[in-house]
């Protein structure tokens, strides 16, 4: 499917922009002309990122940081803004996640998803604000159906995600009156992600019992996420603040927790 958008010149700055959703989205963005900074916290993945864009005709920036740390978040942000000016479009997208049971999920193991996913995303928001158009800027949020829906092996990601939301929705407000609009993405089922690695049955009657629970009868692509970032990211959604968007095929009104609950007997299958 062809969708045409034009963000010539502008500046899109994508953290955890480096693999999968977050990858996708930015070699949109760079294919519809803007200068993007990807960031993430390996160099390897970062280095490839800009060859991928590059490789795009874009303009582009890597940098390391680690959402967990303000200050590694607030030097990228620098950067990124010394390079190519105020941040018109930024994506906070980076994310952990693992099946397990809460008897089996340590301190350290729910604290360093909560401190991706949430931390994380307040750091990226809170350290782009002085370098956002103002008016003007869009920031998109990545959440996921966990934040609505309670799961099975995803007590971690739940309370993370739920989080992000209502702080998607608490910027809306405060960052409003300036001209900046904050929603959020929650994708569905995205084939050939470390998501789906991770959280569904990787067998061929598995990958089927995911497709068949979509109503739109397949997996999404990076493509169909990436398409709603831009297109919020345009004037056309000028009126759009403080939402929670769903890009999932229809997939959570069947609910996706029996894709994770297939993967959870694999993973108890594993333990035994």
């Amino acid at each position: 499917m062809s969708i045409s958008f034009d963000f010539t010149g502008r500046h899109v700055v994508v953290f955890g922009g480096t693999t999968g959703i977050n990858l996708g989205i930015a070699c949109s963005f760079a294919k519809a002309g803007a200068h993007v900074s990807v960031a993430s916290r390996k160099q390897e993945n970062v280095d490839a990122a800009v060859a991928t864009l590059t490789a795009l005709g874009a303009q582009a920036l890597g940098l390391v940081a680690d959402v967990r740390d303000d200050e590694s978040v607030g030097r990228a942000m620098a950067r990124a803004h010394e390079r190519f000016g105020d941040i018109d479009v930024l994506v906070s997208g980076a994310a952990g996640n693992f099946l397990a049971e809460v008897n089996d999920l340590s301190s350290n193991g729910f604290k360093v998803v909560v401190d991706i996913d949430l931390n994380g995303t307040f750091h990226v928001m809170r350290r782009a604000y002085p370098y956002l158009k103002k008016p003007g800027a869009s920031i998109i949020n990545i959440t996921a159906p966990q934040s609505v829906i309670p799961m099975r092996y995803q007590a971690h990601v739940c309370a993370a995600k739920a989080g992000v939301d209502q702080l998607t929705r608490v910027l809306a407000l405060e960052w409003g009156p300036a001209g900046v609009r904050i929603n959020a993405i929650s994708p569905g089922a995205i084939e050939g992600t470390e998501g789906m690695r991770r959280l569904s049955p990787q067998s061929q009657s598995g990958q089927e019992m995911v497709r068949s629970s979509v109503p739109l009868g397949r997996m999404g692509t990076t493509d169909d996420i990436a398409h709603l970032a831009m297109f919020l990211s345009t004037d056309a959604a000028s009126y759009m603040t403080g939402t929670v968007i769903p890009c999932d095929g229809g997939g959570a009104l069947e609910s996706v927790k029996p894709m994770i609950e297939a993967a959870g007997q694999q993973l108890k299958a594993q333990k035994a």
